[in-house]
């Protein structure tokens, strides 16, 4: 049982996956910040406030504090937008490099060539 775990916990996988927590969690504060800081200032021009948490509607003399949720899809939205943004950017990037890198003979010819020499002796 001990060594199941231990092969589970050093799958790639799971490394992968903490560094990715690890990483999305020291970028959340710069996505909040570019939320909160410039995207809902852009909206409190627009609207009038920077959030939408004071509109509300009764029944039976109970608030409802619709504006908050409303206020929590926005904020979504612009954090999804974001993201993507960056991921977009990466990607690029990214594909940029490959593009860049030398590309040499593939396996298939590597093999061609290997088998044709050691026919030819």
């Amino acid at each position: 049982m001990l060594q199941e775990f231990k092969d589970f916990i050093n799958k790639g996988s799971i490394v992968d996956l903490a560094v990715a927590v690890i990483m999305a969690t020291a970028f959340k504060p710069i996505i909040d910040r570019v939320v909160d800081g410039v995207i809902m200032q852009i909206v409190a021009a627009i609207f009038g406030e920077p959030n939408f948490d004071s509109l509300t509607f009764d029944i039976s003399d109970t608030p409802i504090f619709y504006g908050s949720v409303l206020t929590a899809m926005v904020s979504f939205f612009f954090v999804a937008l974001a993201v993507f943004f960056v991921l977009k950017a990466y990607n690029a990037s990214k594909d940029e490099e490959e593009e860049a890198a030398p590309s040499g003979p593939s396996e298939v010819d590597l093999l061609t060539e290997i088998r044709d020499n050691l026919a030819s002796r």
